[in-house]
């Protein structure tokens, strides 16, 4: 039985993950239908539910792309079904074609769209801030303040879906996701829910009508949209959620949300505030509600707006004051705006307490840098300098290796157009820094495309895209599309390391298996390429002799599009993990460290973490505990002093 399940625990506290609360929010509320694509932070909500799928009778899928996965969650809610989508940052912006007209539109059965964003950009490529989506396309947009509040909002947001009949946003970051606290659980409801999809209604009718946005409809969905906001809205005035804490006057007044709560709770605490700063924390974030606003604007001169992310809160707080200044009176609004807190990156509460204290003229208080330069020099020379890397035996190690030997040898300055994945450190040295570009998901071929096609303009430079295999059913098969159609003369690298890596190896179209671990057919990326009418290739990246012909051929074939399928293993998958196929030695008399003409190639370029190079004795050595076996540094040395055989099966 999973954590989020366990009726025994029912009125206890219940230590839980940010992203479990969530789930278990997402189970007390009934939900039937989960679909959503895996992206870190929120990859463990669907994860947890997908577990629990056939105990709990929902129905849970790994979708192709966010967008699919909001239309397979709205389905189920049109069905009669509750139903949550979830997804990272750069995830709603792949989704909010269909979020648009699913706004527009309205729900039926509670429909609950959550989004997990990165500030720190911890684990993404950029701070994306999905917030401002919630105002453009006008929905509402709660933010738990804690880990009990992630289960109980989850929950409400079903509700809440239902009583407005529109798509509501939940929005959590990193450290409430993976943040873990006390959790009281609730019951969870015994549904045998039935799907029944009413169509015969009026055109107008949101019920039991057709589901359609058409020119022309506009207005009319509009105005039942905007309905739906003032129900929201009134509920948002008595929200449970909303709380403040602080004296009945205030010289400063904080308003915060979300897991900024935390840090200005800490500072407040740490400076001893409790008198003088009142805490204003609010769960409903948008749109926000007015008499509410306009009660604590009034008992306080002073606003310091505290939130992860773009300034969001803050300027629709500031647009607000203007309708109630007449009643709330002069106020002064301090926030990322005016620099008092940092523009970019995640919050913490040395940075409120420093605003704090500025605003006060407090005292400074130079413990904490003092602390942090004496940490600094006690860990000075102790802890190793440790960059980014790819893991040991890692396949995409293998592939840059070969795809920039290919090009250097090739000698017309091609260049690789990359992607989204474990393989954006291609732009890094562990990755040779083959690759040039990086945007969003599946853009590394449409770019490559697009550079395909600039030969008449002179250009000569070989055009190489790498992509993943999940990457390629999620974004990047229209862009192959239009560079087959458009003949764009390129070369299309599938990086197959069979599963979403990157984030926790979730199932993806290519992989036999469901997120219920149940049989699914896999569909095969060479065979739907070569239904395209591209040339198709397949090599082990391990195979050195094989893959350098291969990728000579390719090169050398211009013209059209071209397609390389570069297939081994994730070393931490299950097929390879803790599996050495090889026993990797160091013969002592062959490597001669820096006298023996390679410049260390091995531990200087090379770089796997498996391979050390020894200061005393001037020579690399394997790291035993580190290496997996995968033999690529045996191709790699030229002096044949890195040895393999067969491992030992246990």
């Amino acid at each position: 039985m999973s954590i989020i399940t366990d009726k025994t625990n029912k009125n206890q506290r219940v230590l839980m993950m940010g992203n479990e609360a969530i789930a278990r929010g997402a189970l007390e509320a009934g939900v039937k239908v989960v679909a959503a694509y895996p992206g870190t932070p929120s990859s463990e909500i669907p994860k947890v539910l997908g577990d629990v799928a056939d105990e709990m009778g929902l129905y849970v899928e790994w979708s192709t792309n966010e967008k699919v996965s909001l239309e397979v969650a709205a389905a189920g809610s049109y069905a009669g079904l509750r139903a949550l989508c979830t997804m990272k940052q750069v995830g709603v912006n792949v989704a909010s074609d269909f979020l648009l007209h699913l706004a527009e539109y309205g729900s039926r059965a509670g429909l609950v769209l959550v989004t997990c964003e990165d500030p720190g950009s911890l684990s993404s490529t950029n701070e994306g801030d999905s917030r401002p989506y919630s105002k453009m396309m006008e929905f509402p947009l709660i933010e738990p303040g804690d880990i009990q509040e992630a289960k109980e909002m989850t929950q409400w947001a079903f509700d809440l879906s239902e009583t407005i009949h529109n798509v509501v946003m939940l929005r959590s970051v990193t450290r409430m996701s993976h943040a873990s606290g006390n959790v009281i659980v609730g019951d969870l409801p015994q549904t045998q829910a039935r799907a029944d999809f009413q169509y015969h209604g009026g055109f107008f009718d949101q019920m039991t009508g057709p589901v359609m946005t058409l020119p022309g409809t506009a207005p009319t969905q509009r105005l039942r949209q905007h309905a739906g906001l003032e129900k929201a809205i009134a509920c948002f005035e008595k929200s449970p959620f909303n709380t403040y804490t602080g004296p009945d006057r205030s010289e400063i007044t904080i308003i915060t949300s979300s897991a900024a709560t935390f840090y200005c709770r800490e500072a407040i605490a740490i400076l001893g505030l409790e008198e003088r700063v009142g805490l204003l924390k609010l769960g409903t974030t948008w749109p926000l509600p007015p008499r509410l606003m306009e009660k604590y604007l009034a008992a306080t001169d002073r606003v310091l707006i505290i939130e992860e992310g773009t300034p969001f809160l803050e300027d629709n707080l500031k647009a607000l004051f203007v309708d109630l200044s007449e009643t709330v009176g002069p106020t002064r609004f301090h926030g990322r705006a005016d620099k008092t807190i940092p523009s970019v990156d995640e919050l913490n509460p040395d940075i409120v307490m420093t605003a704090l204290s500025t605003l006060l003229d407090l005292p400074t208080d130079d413990s904490m840098a003092d602390y942090r330069q004496r940490i600094s020099a006690a860990l000075e020379g102790s802890v190793p300098d440790r960059a980014m890397t790819f893991c040991p035996g890692c396949p995409h190690r293998a592939s840059f290796w070969l795809l920039h030997e290919a090009l250097k040898l090739d000698n017309r300055r091609g260049f690789i157009c990359g992607d989204i994945g474990c393989y954006t450190l291609g732009v890094a040295d562990c990755g040779f820094r083959a690759v040039k570009t990086v945007a969003a998901m599946g853009s590394g071929v449409g770019m490559a495309s697009g550079f395909g096609k600039l030969q008449r303009f002179g250009l000569e430079q070989p055009i190489i895209a790498v992509c993943g295999d999940s990457t390629f059913f999620h974004a990047a098969m229209p862009g192959l599309v239009n560079a087959i159609h458009n003949q764009a003369d390129m070369i299309m690298v599938i990086l197959d390391n069979a599963g979403t890596a990157m984030t926790g190896f979730q199932p993806h179209p290519g992989i036999p298996v469901g997120a219920d671990g149940k049989p699914l057919p896999a569909l095969d990326i060479p065979t739907i390429c070569q239904a395209m009418g591209v040339r198709v290739e397949i090599v082990d990246p391990f195979q050195f002799a094989a893959a350098r012909k291969t990728i000579g051929d390719l090169l050398d074939d211009a013209g059209g599009v071209r397609m390389l399928v570069l297939r081994q293993a994730c070393a931490l998958s299950p097929a390879r993990k803790g599996k050495k196929e090889w026993t990797v030695s160091v013969d002592p008399d062959k490597c001669l460290g820096d006298a023996c003409g390679c410049n260390r190639l091995c531990t200087r370029i090379f770089k796997c973490p498996g391979l050390i190079w020894d200061p005393e004795k001037r020579q690399t050595r394997i790291d035993e505990f580190v290496c997996v076996g995968c033999g690529v540094c045996a191709q790699v040395c030229p002096q044949n002093a890195i040895t393999v055989e067969k491992a030992v099966k246990a």
